[in-house]
């Protein structure tokens, strides 16, 4: 695809795999999870090689730099070559996921969910306390 073409954002954003379906891309943009150079941008905003998209899916926040334009959404292997995510970015992203899986690694978790029997025990025992 030549420089001269233009690209929608939402489509770009799906190409490159960040989102499941169009739909999707153009609800997160509208919501304000993606800036473009730091502005909000539109969905139908044409993408130019080099600008840097911040895209914030959850927890996790992705800093990549557009190196290719495409609306053909392709193999994962393809997509990966439309951008550069930033070397902060995915550190810190690793971090989280680190943290994340420690989170959930210390915490105790419960062995099951009480039976009618003792759903009742705990609701009389909160209504006399109450």
């Amino acid at each position: 695809m030549s420089e001269e073409e233009k690209v929608r954002l939402d489509k770009w954003l799906w190409a490159a795999r960040f989102f499941k379906t169009r739909a999707l891309a153009t609800d997160a943009i509208n919501g304000g999870h993606v800036k473009v150079n730091g502005a909000r941008p539109k969905p139908s905003r044409p993408l130019h090689l080099g600008e840097e998209i911040t895209i914030r899916k959850g927890p996790c926040e992705f800093v990549v730099t557009v190196r290719e334009l495409s609306t053909r959404r392709g193999p994962a292997t393809e997509a990966a070559r439309l951008y550069e995510e930033s070397e902060a970015s995915r550190a810190a992203r690793e971090r989280l996921a680190e943290e994340q899986r420690l989170r959930v690694a210390s915490g105790p978790s419960p062995e099951r969910r009480p039976d009618k029997r003792q759903r009742r025990h705990i609701i009389r025992f909160s209504e006399k306390n109450s």
